[in-house]
Parts: structure tokens; C-alpha cells; sequence
């Protein structure tokens, strides 16, 4: 009893230990400590929507904005994000409250009002950031008390009708009662800023007179002390409708440290979801490890024992089973070239992920640091390319193939060329449409020289080291004429085998991949690497066992051609994958619009492209070791 508990206590301190790491992280910026009076600026970022996933810069509608509009300094990882961060009018004063300060006054025009309802029917949100803090609205759950939720940013308006009319109107959020919370130091008269809130109100402002500079709202006015502190009255979105846009700042004082501000944002309030989802890919695990250590311990030692001791050849021949085929195990598969390229760039994606997850796990991949992933994982893409071109290079000299110099091209550029030209077509869809989430040309042509001018060189690199290495020498000998393969029963079908090797892989992660979904396409923030990192492990698990266990079936049936029955049979996971966010698609987003649907599936096929690649070089490399484990247990005459 304590050999079999002291494999699950160290499964339950592994997953403890890495669960609990996505409380710790490292923040992108230092601390910045303000004294009473100092001025905060606010910036403003994209419009979203979860309706048409089209970002839109906060500009593109007619809000006030200052005298001079300054873009931020963003990294490639915004720029692929959509992010467009500039100033705003919005000024703070630290801990110095403000009422009813007014912004700006504007009338729209016919084409500008028509431009603020299609933005509230498409639900945009307005974002904005105060010391790299996003904006946040706080919102009670009504079925749980005193339980609240944050949701990023608050929406352009919202539509409703007045009382006794039944046609719907458009009115705009153009009141916004900020509250700022600090962190004061208790030993000096500074203070850090630990929350940034809003409650955004559409009120209809009246004055009195002709407007001016120093006119005076009677709807909010802070010598008065009246307060907007609802919508009872609210600022309809139509043509020579004038909008007085206006604010109020609040300061609270909290406990919360500067270094745990993020906790609001990354805290989940369904960890047992998570825990189920461990629990459930771990008994897929077991089930797996059960049945390939029946395989490895009772089945091929009992195999290898019996074929070791037969003393003829004629005994040989009269026994089936893997043995039979151990003359033609090793020849080479049909398209070898192909299988080639995508073991290197299977081996590219691993090691991206690899790396990726233990820097995020760390804490260096936060969301303070904006965009920080997604360029952590597109340069480690790029300096992956050595290993690629090391492994591709390494394989296709086994196949006895000369020409190292056109794998190595086909290693660079397939993969990438695919997803590339997906990317420029999508990428054309998004500028037709005026959104800020197309990528400039400046970021496609830092791309197209990250790929031409770095990765592509590495791999070749990769390529030429491999290729200099001496040849990988099969266990057993290859038959000159190739043996008959005996006619299969269904089950061992190869469409039906490598369907049902994708189910278990698959199995094990979506429960996981329902939360990195909802965190892309629903603007929510994922930071829970901690149960990712361990997912991630169980799927490579996963994906080794369910090959070796198949596998060992084929050979068992006198079947040798499994070299793209290996890949494939892990990689059919991303079939599932591809159907599951098609199921998503249709029952939890509310997306209308054909380009944003367009977007949403090319996107999902470049994911589920880059899954297949991964899950299927697991699959092959599990493979391969075993193969090549069992051939050399056994004596050959």
C-alpha cells in the first residue's frame, strides 16, 4: 500500500505546488508612488466587442479627445492584439476628488450618430487604463451575495424605450463616476494605485442660458453637491442632439497591496471546475498507463521470452504476431519527406510550448504586462527553428535521404507559409472593415523579416548540425521485397483507428480549452497556467500512451506501415478540437456578422493546424522510441 500511495502524494505536491503559482506573479512596470496632488493621466484603449471581435480605436467614434493625440509605445504583442493605447482628456488629481467635471460638449451629425448605434448594437466597450491598471465595472451577482464580478471596460450606451412607447431608441453612456482606489504607504505621505473602477450613466445634462466655457449644469453640479446617481433621464444618441460628456473621480483608501492588485482581475471563482478537469484527464492517464504497462510488462515480455527460446525457423514461421513483421518495421513510409517536415516543426511547437508554460507558470507572463505572451510565444516560435531543422534533418537522414538543403527548406517554410497566408487573408478582411485589429504594414513586414531573417537561418543551422550527425541505425534488418499485409479486420481500419486515438488526447483537455476560449473570443483574462502547465503534461502523456497502445495493436495484426499511423492517431485530436470550437461557436458566442464569423474560424483552423502538429509528433516520437524498444528485445536469426 505505501508504493501505491507514494506515486499519488507526489502527483498531489506537483499539482498543488503548480496550481498555486498562478497567485505569484511578476509585474511588468515598477511601482510608481504618487503624493497627494500629483496629476494621473488616463489613457484609453481599443473599443471591443465580443459580438464582431473587431477592435476599434477609441478615437474612431467622436469622444472628446485632448489637443494632441499621442500614441504609447506598444510591443508586437499589442500591435497583434489590437491594442491601440493613446492619451485622454480624462486628467486626476491624486487623492484629490472631483464632481460633475465637464469634458467636452459635441453634436453629432447624422453620419456620427449613426456611428455611435451601430457600436451600441454591437455592445462595444470602451477600455481604458490608469498605471497600467485596465478600466473595470464592478457588478454584484445577484444569486450569490455579496459576491462581485468585474467586467473589462464599460459599454458605449446601451438601448431602451421611454415609458408608454414602444420604439427603441439609442442612448449613450456619457456620465462616468470613476473610483480610484490606493494603497497608502504608512510611513510617508505616498500612496500607490491598486484599482481603477467606473459605474458609467447616460444622463440628458441641462443648463440654463447659452453655452459657454463656464457654463453650469443643473442635472450635476458639485457647488450644489447633486450627484449623478442614476440614469432616470437619459442622453439620447440622434442627430443636432447635443452630448455634454462629464465625470466624477473618486478616492478609496485599501488594504490591498500594489503587489496583489492584480488578484481582482486573475482570481477565479471556479477552481473546482479546474480540479475536475486534473481529475478527469488523471483517470484517462491511469486507464492509459494501466494498459500500457500490461502490454510492456505481461504481453511483450511474455512475446519476447517465448519468441527468444524457439529453436527453428519453422517454429518461427508457424507463430504470428508482431515478431513477423520485424523485416519490414523499420522500412521507410510513403512521403517521407512530408513526415519529415512535420516531426521538425511538431518538435518547433513543442519546445515554444514548453518553454512558454514554464515562463508563464513563473509569473513572467502576466496580463500586467500587456501583450507579454503572445510575443513570448511568437519569438520563442522563432528561435525554435534550430531544433526543427535538428530534428527534420535527423529523421530524413534515417530514410537514407541526401538532399538535406530541400527538407530544410520545405522545414521553414511550409508550416509558416500556410499560416501566413491564412493570417493575410484575415488580416485583409479586418482593414476592410476599418478595424484597429489589422496589423500595420511596419508589424507584417517586422514579421515577414523575423521569419526570413531569423528563423529561417536557424533552421538551416538546425539542419546542417543534424545532418552531420551520424545515421540512427534500426534494430533489426530491412527486407529487400516488402512483406503482404494480411487483410484487416473493421476495427483496425486506419480512418477508424486514428478517429478513436484522437478522442482520449482531446478528452483531456477540453474542460481546460473551454476557459482558453471563452478568455479569447469574451475578452476575459486568463492567467490559471498553473492548471494549464499540468493539462499540458497529461496531454503529452496521453498522447505517447494512446499511440503505443494502438500501435502495438497494428503490429500485433501484422500491419508494419505505422509511421504516419502513429502521427496521425494522436493528431486526429485536432479534428475534435476544430469541432468543438465550431460547437462553441454556435452555442455560446452571439456573433452575427459573416466577417467576424470568417475571422473567428480561420483563426480556430491556424489553432487546431498548430495542435495537430504538436499532438501528432508526441504521438510519433512515443512511437518510434517504442518500436525501436521492442525490435531490439528480441533475437533475429
Amino acid at each position: 500500500m505505501a508504493g501505491l500511495k507514494r506515486p499519488f502524494l507526489w502527483i498531489a505536491v506537483f499539482a498543488l505546488f503548480f496550481v498555486h503559482c498562478h497567485c505569484f506573479y511578476l509585474p511588468g512596470v515598477a511601482p510608481q508612488d504618487f503624493v497627494k496632488g500629483d496629476e494621473l493621466k488616463v489613457k484609453v484603449n481599443k473599443l471591443t466587442s465580443t459580438k464582431t471581435q473587431l477592435p476599434y480605436s477609441y478615437y474612431s467614434l467622436p469622444y472628446c479627445h485632448p489637443d494632441r493625440i499621442v500614441d504609447s509605445a506598444e510591443n508586437l504583442g499589442e500591435v497583434l492584439r489590437g491594442d491601440r493605447i493613446e492619451n485622454s482628456p480624462f486628467v486626476f488629481k491624486m487623492r484629490e476628488p472631483q464632481m460633475c467635471s465637464v469634458v467636452c460638449r459635441i453634436m453629432p451629425n447624422k453620419k456620427t450618430a449613426k456611428e455611435f448605434k451601430e457600436k451600441i448594437n454591437d455592445e462595444y466597450r470602451v477600455n481604458m487604463i490608469l498605471d497600467n491598471l485596465p478600466l473595470v465595472v464592478p457588478i454584484r451577482r445577484p444569486d450569490q451575495e455579496n459576491t462581485v464580478v468585474y467586467q473589462q471596460g464599460f459599454h458605449v450606451g446601451l438601448r431602451g424605450q421611454y415609458a408608454g412607447s414602444k420604439e427603441e431608441k439609442h442612448f449613450i453612456h456619457n456620465h462616468l463616476a470613476f473610483t480610484v482606489k490606493y494603497h497608502k504607504d504608512p510611513q510617508a505621505d505616498t500612496a500607490r494605485i491598486v484599482g481603477f473602477e467606473v459605474k458609467p450613466f447616460s444622463v440628458k445634462h441641462e443648463y440654463e442660458g447659452n453655452w459657454n466655457d463656464k457654463t453650469r449644469l443643473t442635472t450635476c453640479d458639485p457647488h450644489a453637491k447633486r450627484a449623478v446617481t442614476n440614469s432616470e433621464s437619459p442622453q439620447e444618441v440622434d442627430d443636432k442632439k447635443e452630448i455634454i460628456f462629464t465625470y466624477d473621480v473618486e478616492f478609496q483608501e485599501s488594504d490591498v497591496k500594489w503587489a496583489s492588485r492584480w488578484d481582482t482581475y486573475l482570481l477565479m471563482a471556479d477552481d473546482q471546475i479546474h480540479w475536475f478537469s486534473i481529475v478527469n484527464s488523471l483517470m484517462i492517464v491511469i486507464f492509459l498507463s494501466g494498459m500500457v504497462a500490461m502490454i510492456m510488462l505481461r504481453t511483450l515480455y511474455r512475446d519476447i521470452s517465448k519468441y527468444n527460446q524457439l529453436e527453428t525457423q519453422e517454429e518461427a514461421q508457424e507463430e504470428t504476431g508482431w515478431k513477423l513483421v520485424h523485416g519490414d518495421v523499420f522500412r521507410p513510409p510513403s512521403n517521407p519527406d512530408l513526415l519529415c517536415v512535420y516531426v521538425g516543426t511538431g518538435v518547433q511547437f513543442f519546445g515554444m510550448f514548453l518553454v512558454t508554460m514554464i515562463f508563464a507558470v513563473l509569473g513572467f507572463l502576466s496580463p500586467s504586462n500587456r501583450g507579454g505572451l503572445m510575443m513570448a510565444m511568437l519569438l520563442l516560435w522563432i528561435f525554435m527553428g534550430l531544433f526543427a531543422g535538428y530534428s527534420s534533418a535527423r529523421l530524413y537522414k534515417m530514410f537514407k535521404g541526401t538532399e538535406w538543403k530541400k527538407i530544410t527548406l520545405k522545414t521553414a517554410f511550409m508550416f509558416p507559409a500556410t499560416c501566413f497566408a491564412i493570417f493575410f487573408v484575415l488580416n485583409a478582411l479586418i482593414w476592410g472593415e476599418k478595424s484597429s485589429g489589422a496589423v500595420p504594414f511596419g508589424t507584417m513586414f517586422a514579421l515577414v523579416f523575423l521569419w526570413f531573417g531569423i528563423s529561417v537561418p536557424l533552421v538551416f543551422v538546425g539542419s546542417y548540425v543534424g545532418f552531420k550527425k551520424p545515421t540512427i541505425e534500426d534494430p533489426v534488418k530491412t527486407n529487400k521485397i516488402p512483406r503482404q499485409i494480411p487483410e484487416q479486420p473493421w476495427y483496425m481500419n486506419p480512418i477508424f483507428s486514428i478517429l478513436i486515438g484522437g478522442i482520449l488526447p482531446f478528452g483531456a483537455i477540453f474542460i481546460e480549452l473551454f476557459f482558453i476560449l471563452t478568455s479569447i473570443w469574451l475578452h476575459q483574462f486568463y492567467y490559471i497556467f498553473g492548471f494549464l502547465f499540468i493539462v499540458f503534461i497529461i496531454l503529452i502523456i496521453t498522447c505517447a500512451e494512446i499511440t503505443i497502445v494502438l500501435c502495438y495493436f497494428q503490429l500485433c495484426s501484422e500491419d508494419y506501415l505505422w509511421w504516419w499511423r502513429s502521427y496521425l492517431t494522436s493528431g486526429s485530436s485536432a479534428f475534435y478540437l476544430f469541432l468543438y470550437a465550431a460547437f462553441y461557436f454556435f452555442t455560446k458566442l452571439e456573433i452575427t456578422k459573416p466577417v467576424s464569423g470568417i475571422l473567428y474560424f480561420g483563426y480556430m483552423l491556424i489553432g487546431s493546424y498548430a495542435f495537430f502538429v504538436l499532438t501528432g509528433t508526441i504521438g510519433f516520437y512515443a512511437c518510434f522510441w517504442f518500436t525501436r524498444l521492442i525490435y531490439s528485445s528480441v533475437k533475429i536469426d
